[in-house]
């Protein structure tokens, strides 16, 4: 019999392997559970993802684009004299008012980054687009700055099951960014 053509098979498993990590955390992740939880053959994945960290960074890569489009969707700083604080606060909030169990993900996969190198420029992607949006109204460093307080107010807010406060993610924000020139 010959082979079976399925184009789809590819984004199945990572799927498949988002969806392994979404219940049995990143150490349930292996080419096994991502081929049974895909209901596809085991060398299936090993096809597709010779290692398992080439898993992990398409699963990290596919995981980021969460929030990429909650800042898509949101738009607000196409506008030159958006308020920065009010909308990278807004931003934060849809984001953690999504599917929780995807943004946990998005952080389990991202701090993964730690222990395999190999997710360090997948995780790195993340940080410099974000940098690079936010830098458009203000400079490099506290566009710096301002996405590790956000990271910092996130991951607070899942590791407390805490509920996001806005009005407090706005006003923390705003003390680190400079006033403008142009106000």
């Amino acid at each position: 019999m010959g082979r079976r053509y399925d184009p789809e098979r590819r984004q199945r498993i990572i799927d498949a392997a988002i969806r392994v990590v979404g219940e049995k955390g990143l150490a349930g992740l292996s080419h096994r559970t991502a081929a049974a939880e895909a209901d596809v053959p085991l060398g299936s994945t090993t096809y597709h993802f010779k290692t398992l960290d080439e898993l992990m960074v398409a699963a990290l890569r596919q995981a980021n684009e969460g929030f990429a489009k909650v800042i898509a969707a949101r738009g607000g700083l196409e506008d030159p004299h958006a308020d920065l604080a009010t909308e990278l606060a807004g931003w934060m909030g849809e984001w953690l008012a999504g599917d929780r169990t995807g943004v946990e993900l998005e952080y389990e996969l991202y701090l993964a980054a730690l222990r395999r190198p190999a997710l360090r420029p997948v995780a790195a992607e993340w940080t410099e687009r974000l940098v690079e949006l936010v830098a458009r109204h203000t400079d490099p460093v506290t566009a710096r700055a301002l996405a590790a307080l956000m990271d910092g107010i996130c991951l607070q807010v899942l590791l407390t099951d805490g509920v996001y406060d806005e009005a407090y993610a706005r006003e923390v924000l705003a003390r680190i960014i400079p006033p403008r020139s142009d106000a």
